[in-house]
């Protein structure tokens, strides 16, 4: 298991979205892909040709494995052969790292989360992707399709890989009654003062924003991912007053299960990978939704427009999302693969049960990490959004 998503805000973040212009009246809610971005007029293509011999490739770790890390991990090795095209790859630590890198125009593709998404086609630095020409996307979950971080009106910017749930996680001996909501780490944080952990990243001001949807209606917020200046700074006090019961934030899922083994922490964010890795080395934890729902991660395989080895990216891009390789990624990685067919695939015959992979109403509770820009995502035209230039400022404030 390499499994790696520190969010880390550190530099800049500058290009957020400078091109989003207004939204037409058929904005509708949150559900309308991409809300009223207007990004650059990019084609995508109608044909494939000849494999270009080499595709780069920017990934989260535990994505493009070759066996170098793990001998027994290798589906790269079978590509290179199948195509012809020999991967190269870069693993990127944070999704600032990737709009970042992606920005060279040295690079084929990558597998971005929401946060980073938006950012790419914004700019123009993803191309619309034809997915036509990816055989496997016919088999994808209908609810990963053309969602509102992986399309802008109905035109598909990426090819949907995997998803997970940012779970509530707590010590089932010192946590009692067991908690149902995020409650239990927002305003009752005080009673595990110094023990409570979160997520160490500016998209967690969604987090907080998703809990306030449910307690503070007065607020009137629709998308944890688009907030006036009111409801966002009704996040951020939130999180300030979270801070002083916080003993860690975290970024390595090593750490948090360590902090949780050793009482550390006792009630947290977490990933359902990390429970089911904890529990394993004797950790007394359970996770959950809580009833608010929770936020989550759905990553994409998007193709830079400055690619020059489009025909190899989108061999790629078919190939990871094959059942069987699909399901080698998810087991390794620890999430929900994206393709239906991969759960026949996966050595654990329960792990998409456990996973929820196939279960819609389970996602259905789940709020997608998706970028915030000033156009709001959530269908209002009538105000500005904060950017997510403005999180990551208010994120270095919240911890202080």
């Amino acid at each position: 298991m390499r499994l790696t998503r520190t969010l880390q805000a550190g530099a800049a973040v500058a290009v957020l979205l400078a091109t989003a212009a207004c939204g037409s009246s058929d904005s509708g809610g949150s559900s309308a892909s991409g809300g009223g971005l207007n990004p650059p007029d990019l084609k995508a293509p109608t044909k494939l040709g000849k494999t270009e011999g080499q595709v780069n490739l920017i990934a989260w770790a535990g994505y493009v494995e070759d066996g170098s890390n793990d001998p027994k991990v290798d589906w790269v090795s079978d590509f290179e052969k199948q195509t012809g095209c020999q991967v190269r790859s870069k693993v990127a630590a944070s999704s600032d790292e990737m709009v970042k890198l992606m920005k060279t125009g040295e690079y084929d593709a990558v597998s971005a989360s929401g946060d980073a998404s938006l950012r790419l086609i914004a700019s123009g630095d993803a191309a619309p992707v034809n997915t036509d020409l990816v055989p496997n996307y016919k088999d994808v979950f209908g609810d990963l399709k053309l969602q509102p971080w992986n399309s802008v009106k109905g035109k598909a910017y990426g090819i949907p890989h995997g998803r997970g749930a940012n779970l509530l996680m707590y010590n089932s001996q010192k946590v009692k009654p067991a908690p149902t909501s995020w409650s239990a780490v927002f305003d009752d944080a005080s009673k595990y003062k110094g023990h409570v952990t979160a997520y160490d990243s500016p998209i967690y001001i969604a987090d907080a924003a998703l809990y306030l949807k449910a307690t503070k209606p007065e607020l009137k917020i629709k998308d944890p991912y688009a907030l006036d200046q009111k409801q966002f700074d009704a996040a951020v006090d939130l999180l300030k007053k979270q801070n002083p019961n916080v003993g860690e934030y975290w970024g390595d899922y090593l750490k948090e299960i360590s902090a949780f083994k050793s009482g550390d922490s006792v009630i947290g964010t977490s990933w359902q990978v990390i429970a089911n890795l904890a529990e394993s080395e004797g950790a007394k934890v359970k996770s959950l939704v809580p009833k608010e729902g929770s936020t989550g991660w759905s990553d994409t395989w998007m193709v830079s427009a400055k690619s020059k080895h489009t025909n190899c990216a989108y061999k790629w891009l078919d190939w990871v999302i094959s059942p069987k390789v699909n399901a080698q990624i998810g087991e390794y990685f620890g999430e929900a693969p994206a393709n239906a067919k991969a759960c026949a695939e996966t050595s654990d015959k329960n792990f998409c049960t456990t996973f929820h992979a196939g279960d819609t109403e389970y996602w259905k509770k789940i709020a997608f990490w998706n970028t915030p820009i000033e156009q709001c995502i959530d269908g209002r035209t009538d105000v500005k959004c904060v950017p997510y230039a403005k999180w990551v400022q208010a994120w270095t404030e919240i911890k202080g």
